[in-house]
This record gives structure tokens, C-alpha cells and sequence, in this order.
């Protein structure tokens, strides 16, 4: 970090909005956030109990399900408060420091999961047979493992570049959380090279992931195609639509704000909605308790709790 930053207290001023909206937002984003942790929490407790759902899928799952929890609690929280009063819009710099780092750390190592889950069921799909030896239970850890670690450096990478210019007039943060594109325009340097390379480092990342993933699911169409059975060929194209489906509303809104030229403070500020409140909501519902395995499990561990309560 520069010794030549002097600003010690950022303002977020959240998402651009009239202020007769405050309490509906507020109102609105809380419910949200409290199912997504709740919704989160559950899917991890059922994957937990469930010895029927410890299998490579959920095991991934899981880890995007703890993954969704946190990404959320690190950005809305204090959203919210930007809502409430005006002191809720002050972040001090070592707050903001973590923050960026936080929420970069959980969005890429969200972005590698999702690139391993479509690996994952491009295995089970096309190579039923081999999928428990090639899946087993020391590649899952390794694979989480390394998305995890992935996620780690490509955050220090991004928070390192974004907090070693200095801070020395401005201080209001276009946006709802301290993000690189809104930060950098308060440095009291030249940006460019920290833009290029944050262009360079998340359009890699993002482009290949998404690349790789899209690869995974032209090789499962065709699978599914050879499955002879209708039942069977449903099966497999609902498990992957609800896939897809979560994959586009994190992936489209990311490689729109970080990709293109330029940055438009409340476009950005709008479409970060997507990926940052949105989806972490969306796995728990679309990729998850849509799942009949995953309802099975909860009705069980329900019926289980109204015995014990008795």
C-alpha cells in the first residue's frame, strides 16, 4: 500500500436511486439477503446430513453454496446501510481494502468452481462407466482446492495494483461496495497501467473460464443426444439448463463491466446487482432445490426434526 494515500474514509453512495425509494430498496435487498443465507445454509446442512448426496456434484455445490453466503454478506450488509443514513455510506480505506479484496476473492474462485462443476458433469454425462475413478474423492479436493487458491492470488493481484496508488483528494466511491473500476478513478495517479492489466487479468480469467465451460456443455448436448432412453436424455438436459442458466447471470453481467471500454458509474452500479445480490439467490433455488434428490433430502430431514421435536 502507498505511504502517499491520505484519504483514511471512503463514501459509497450506493446505488443511484431517488430518495423516496430508500425504504423499499432497503426492504427489498434485505429479504433478498436473508434468503440467500438462509437458502445457502439449508443446502449446506441437507448436503452435510445426507449421506445420499455426497457425491462429487454436491460436494461442489456445497462449495458454491458457501461461496454465494460470503459474497453476499461481504457486499450487502453494507448496501443496505447506504440506505439507512448517510454515516452508513462511510467505509473507512482498511475496510475497503478488504472489501475489494473479499468480494474478488469469492467472484473468481466462484468463476473456477463454475468452470470445474461443468468438467464435473461433462464427466458424469459422457462417461458414466469411469465417472467414480475419474471423479474420486482426492481429485474433488484437489479441484476445489485449486479454485480456492486461484481465486486467492487472482484477488491479491487485484487489490495489491488498486491500493498501492495514492488516495489523496476525492473520496466518494461511485458504487454500492468498493470495486477496482470506481476506486481508480480517485487515485491521484495515472491509472492506465493498472487498467490494462485489470482488462488483461479478469478478461483471461473470465474469457477462458467461460470458454472452457461452454466447451463442456457443446461436448454434454452431444452425450445427451446419444442417450437412448427420453427419460434419461430430460434428466440430463434439466440438471444442465439450471446450470446454464446460473452461469449466464454471473458471467454476463462480470465480463460486461470489467471487458468493456469505458465505465458508466450507474450502468455499472446497476448490472453489479446481477452477479453480486442476484445470483448467490439463484444457485440455491435454480441449480439446487429444483434438484428431486435435494427436496427428497429436505422432506426427510424435516419429518426427522418433527420426530425429535415430539
Amino acid at each position: 500500500m502507498s505511504n502517499l494515500s491520505l484519504v483514511t474514509t471512503f463514501i459509497l453512495m450506493g446505488i443511484p436511486h431517488a430518495p423516496a425509494l430508500d425504504t423499499t430498496l432497503f426492504e427489498i435487498f434485505l429479504v433478498i439477503y436473508a434468503l440467500t443465507v438462509v437458502g445457502n445454509l439449508l443446502i449446506l446442512l441437507v448436503i452435510r446430513v445426507d449421506s445420499n448426496l455426497h457425491t462429487p456434484m454436491y460436494y461442489f455445490l456445497a462449495n458454491l453454496s458457501f461461496i454465494d453466503m460470503w459474497f453476499s454478506t461481504v457486499t450487502v450488509p453494507k448496501m443496505l446501510m447506504t440506505f439507512v443514513s448517510p454515516r452508513g455510506r462511510a467505509i473507512s480505506f482498511h475496510s475497503c481494502v478488504a472489501q475489494l479484496y473479499s468480494s474478488h476473492f469469492l467472484g473468481s474462485t466462484g468463476c473456477f468452481l463454475y468452470t470445474v462443476i461443468s468438467y464435473d458433469r461433462y464427466l458424469a454425462i459422457s462417461y458414466p462407466l469411469r465417472y467414480s475413478s475419474m471423479m474420486n474423492g482426492r481429485t474433488c479436493a484437489l479441484l476445489a482446492s485449486s479454485t480456492w487458491l486461484s481465486g486467492s492470488l487472482h484477488s491479491a493481484v487485484q487489490t495489491i495494483l488498486t491500493f498501492r496508488l495514492p488516495y489523496c483528494g476525492p473520496n466518494q466511491i461511485q458504487h454500492y461496495f468498493c470495486d477496482a473500476p470506481p476506486i481508480l478513478k480517485l487515485a491521484c495517479a495515472d491509472t492506465s497501467v493498472n487498467e490494462i492489466v485489470i482488462f488483461i487479468d479478469i478478461g483471461v480469467m473470465a474469457s477462458g473460464c467461460f470458454l472452457l465451460i461452454a466447451l463442456s456443455y457443446v461436448s454434454i448436448v452431444c452425450s445427451i443426444l446419444k442417450i437412448r432412453t427420453s427419460e434419461g436424455r430430460r434428466r440430463a438436459f434439466q440438471t444442465c439448463t439450471s446450470h446454464c442458466i446460473v452461469v449466464l447471470c454471473f458471467f454476463g453481467p462480470g465480463l460486461f463491466i470489467y471487458l468493456r471500454p469505458g465505465s458508466k458509474n450507474t450502468v455499472d452500479g446497476v448490472v453489479a446487482v446481477f452477479y453480486t445480490v442476484l445470483t448467490p439467490l439463484l444457485n440455491p433455488v435454480v441449480c439446487t432445490l429444483r434438484n428431486k434428490e435435494v427436496r427428497r433430502a429436505l422432506f426427510k430431514l424435516r419429518d426427522k426434526t418433527l420426530s425429535q421435536s415430539k
